[in-house]
């Protein structure tokens, strides 16, 4: 049975004093739940502090990006080498990387192969522009991120993948429209179906498919209900403790109601 993840993306925000008092915050707030996996992504400056002051039993840190060679002459960048150990997830291919810094689908298959390289597990971000929507492209600009990402795995690195579904147009960032449950099962439904075209039923059966995408405390019900949704990948609920509280409430009580 595939457990449910939460994940906090905190994007560009709190310096390493207000991610320490949010992380103290949730420590107060969210229960340990055995059921539920509960990842933080901060910023790449908080990870080493934040990997000293967090509860191993409730939370795991991902990085939010990485570069894919493991050293070199490659000024201000961090490598999945140096985050071995410190993180267990890395968040790839996350759309405002794809946008605002020109990330290739070739540059995200080349950190997806980076991370298992050092044992990290990849949150593999896929998901259309409104344009992309508006056009009936989704099928294929889907297709197009997953199989890419993917190309060059074993069966049993891709089982350690996780993939997030977030629309483009969904997120706060880029307009935020709510994308229907409807919608989104069925682009989910999608991606498990590449992936079993790819490397079988068994392995599209074990992968985790997460939603992202404006989710809040009162959507995260209608997503996570869905029969292929496994998750969410939170990004500006995240930063408020009680919201995101209250969204692992919600993917608890729902795991208990299975």
């Amino acid at each position: 049975m595939r457990k449910t993840m939460i994940a906090a993306n905190w994007k560009m925000h709190l310096a390493t004093h207000e991610a320490s008092l949010l992380v103290h915050r949730l420590h107060q707030h969210i229960k340990t739940h055995r059921d539920i996996e509960i990842v933080l992504a901060p910023t790449m400056l908080t990870l080493q502090p934040l990997s000293l002051e967090i509860d191993r039993r409730r939370f795991r840190l991902a990085a939010q990006n990485a570069y894919f060679k493991d050293e070199g002459g490659f000024t201000g960048e961090v490598s999945f080498t140096m985050l071995r150990g410190l993180v267990h997830y890395a968040i790839i291919g996350h759309s405002e990387r794809r946008i605002y810094f020109n990330e290739s689908l070739e540059m995200i298959r080349d950190k997806v192969a980076a991370a298992i390289r050092n044992e990290i597990a990849p949150i593999l971000c896929v998901g259309e522009t409104k344009h992309e929507r508006d056009a009936r492209e989704t099928r294929q600009v889907l297709h197009d991120q997953v199989t890419t990402a993917l190309s060059g795995l074993t069966a049993d690195e891709v089982s350690q993948v996780v993939i997030a579904y977030e629309p483009v147009w969904a997120i706060s960032t880029f307009g935020g429209e709510i994308a229907r449950p409807l919608d989104v099962a069925e682009a989910l439904k999608f991606i498990r179906y590449e992936v079993s075209e790819l490397y079988g039923q068994n392995v599209a059966d074990e992968i985790r498919i997460l939603y992202g995408g404006s989710v809040n405390e009162h959507t995260a019900g209608g997503y996570l209900a869905l029969d292929d949704c496994d998750g969410a990948l939170v990004g500006s609920a995240s930063l408020n403790y009680h919201s995101f509280a209250a969204i692992t409430d919600v993917a608890f009580r729902m795991s208990h109601q299975a």
